[in-house]
C-alpha cells in the first residue's frame, strides 16, 4: 500500500471513530493532526514527543475528548474509543497501549512505527 492510499484509508477510518465517538454520547474536537519535522523534533527535545512521528505522515491524529461538555485528559478516559480504532484494523494503533500512555492519539502502522 502507497504512503497516499494508506493516508486516505487513515483518514476513512478515523470518519468511523468520530461517528462512533458522537454516536456513544462523546464530543471531540481536533487535537493535534499534522506535525511538521521541525515540530516533531522540537517537541521530542521536550520529552513530549519522537521525531519519527507519524503525525508527519499524516497518519496520526490526536482527538480532544468531551463527556458531558468536560474536556477529559486521562488515557482511561480514552479506552472506549482506543478499543474501538483497535477493532478496525490490525494496523490501527491506539497511544493508550504506549510505553509512555497518550490515551488522546490515534494512528496507523507504517514502516514499523505506530
Amino acid at each position: 500500500m502507497t504512503l497516499g492510499e494508506k493516508q486516505r484509508l487513515f483518514t476513512r477510518l478515523i470518519g468511523k471513530l468520530i461517528e462512533y465517538a458522537y454516536n456513544t454520547g462523546c464530543e471531540l474536537t481536533f487535537g493535534d493532526a499534522y506535525r511538521s519535522p521541525e515540530q516533531a523534533r522540537q517537541n521530542a527535545q521536550l520529552g513530549k514527543g519522537i521525531v519519527s512521528s507519524l503525525h508527519c505522515e499524516r497518519l496520526a491524529i490526536d482527538l480532544n475528548l468531551f463527556i458531558n461538555g468536560e474536556y477529559k485528559t486521562q488515557t482511561e478516559d480514552y479506552r472506549k474509543l482506543g478499543e474501538y480504532w483497535e477493532s478496525l484494523g490490525s494496523d490501527c494503533a491506539w497511544g493508550g497501549r504506549f510505553s509512555r500512555p497518550d490515551g488522546n492519539h490515534f494512528s496507523i502502522k507504517h514502516a514499523g512505527r505506530a
